[in-house]
């Protein structure tokens, strides 16, 4: 099915991007095309803009209430990956998803535990389970950049046998490598997670963005996950990072758990971002239609660039998310070839080293942005090779 709205990525210049005040236009001098931080180079979408503009006018600018939120993203739930799992009895506000994660763990272990992760992944997994005051413990991917049960089984094993509690952090779909879990995938976890009393609380902030082709799984949707803790937001398909909201959700036999989460934590995220959030959810679908197009077209255009100016790198394109996980290996750089890429070539990717294990030699490139800035970047990137 064609989209019915215009691609978000083309809407806008290289000269109006750099007019934002955002981390991702602000960290770096104006010669750098920057390609690294998961904002999109997009317009907002205007029932976002609209709902945002009537709640300024009228002066609603004082803290969240009610069940807003809950209810538009168990209606997008229900259109778009047929689940009818998110219900304001067992979900709450939180802050932002990291943030939800923080609180949902202080729910499932105690001070000193382990929180098993997927390395290579999301950064902040690192630091913020770390600073309150848990074990990061890694189970790598596997070779083909997905789950590798026979290693995650063997951690969850190790790990049990000491008598402390054990949580599992999946990110789903994955950052950085875009892979999206397949049913039968998330079914073998909450089979290991039962099997060893491991409990799971799922980062799902990039659920939205799967391309046309694929098909999103939410991790509580699957059979013998209903004592999982799931973390959702629309800040990432609707590039809404700067207006704080998020979802926690409880499978069924969880809700318990998450009714013991300190109402202060609700509090926190910003009124006007459940409005906004509200507003892409229930009416952004269109929008996010053609976002989807978009970059499901700068996949293929970037296969095309790394062919034929980086046929070197190694790349398994991510079905999910905007952002790209590029082997460099083979390239003869240094063991962070995103410090050459940005002193010599005036483009910022992110490092794959502060991802873990499997991060080195690797960066991660973000797409979503105008087809000529995402060549420019390619070409740029060339001359430092050879």
């Amino acid at each position: 099915m064609q989209p019915r709205h215009e691609n978000p990525l083309t809407r806008l210049t290289l000269a109006e991007l750099r007019t934002r005040t955002s981390m991702k236009w602000r960290k770096y001098p104006s010669d750098v095309l920057p390609l690294w931080v998961a904002e999109m180079d997009v317009p907002t979408p205007e029932p976002v803009a609209e709902a945002l503009s009537a709640a300024v006018r009228r002066g609603d600018t004082g803290y969240p209430a009610g069940d807003d939120y809950a209810l538009a993203l168990g209606e997008f739930a229900r259109k778009r990956w047929d689940w009818d799992g998110v219900t304001p009895d067992r979900s709450a506000i939180v802050p932002d998803v990291m943030m939800g994660v923080v609180e949902m763990l202080k729910l499932v272990t105690d001070p000193g535990d382990p929180v098993v992760v997927n390395s290579p992944v999301y950064p902040p997994f690192y630091d913020f389970v770390a600073h309150m005051d848990r074990e990061v413990v890694e189970a790598p991917l596997g070779e083909d950049g997905r789950i590798d049960f026979e290693v995650l089984e063997a951690v969850f094993r190790e790990l049990v046998a000491g008598g402390r509690r054990v949580a599992y952090l999946l990110c789903n779909p994955h950052n950085p490598t875009g892979a999206v879990h397949t049913p039968a995938e998330l079914e073998r976890v909450a089979g290991l997670a039962a099997e060893y009393g491991v409990r799971v609380v799922v980062d799902e902030i990039h659920a939205p963005l799967v391309a046309p082709d694929e098909r999103f799984t939410p991790y509580l949707s699957v059979p013998g996950a209903e004592n999982g803790l799931s973390l959702i937001s629309a800040s990432k398909g609707w590039n809404l990072a700067g207006l704080k909201a998020a979802l926690a959700v409880a499978g069924p036999a969880s809700a318990a758990d998450l009714a013991r989460m300190p109402e202060e934590v609700s509090h926190g995220p910003s009124h006007l971002g459940v409005i906004a959030h509200v507003a892409a959810l229930r009416d952004g679908g269109d929008w996010l239609d053609a976002l989807l197009a978009g970059l499901d077209a700068n996949r293929a255009l970037l296969a095309e660039l790394l062919a034929a100016h980086l046929p070197a790198v190694v790349w398994r394109p991510g079905a999910g998310t905007y952002l790209q996980w590029l082997d460099c290996r083979l390239l003869d750089l240094p063991d962070d070839p995103s410090e050459v890429f940005l002193e010599r070539a005036r483009v910022a990717v992110n490092s794959g080293i502060p991802f873990g294990t499997g991060g080195e030699g690797r960066v991660r490139i973000n797409i979503a942005t105008s087809p000529e800035i995402l060549t420019e970047a390619v070409e740029r990137m060339a001359t430092v090779v050879g």
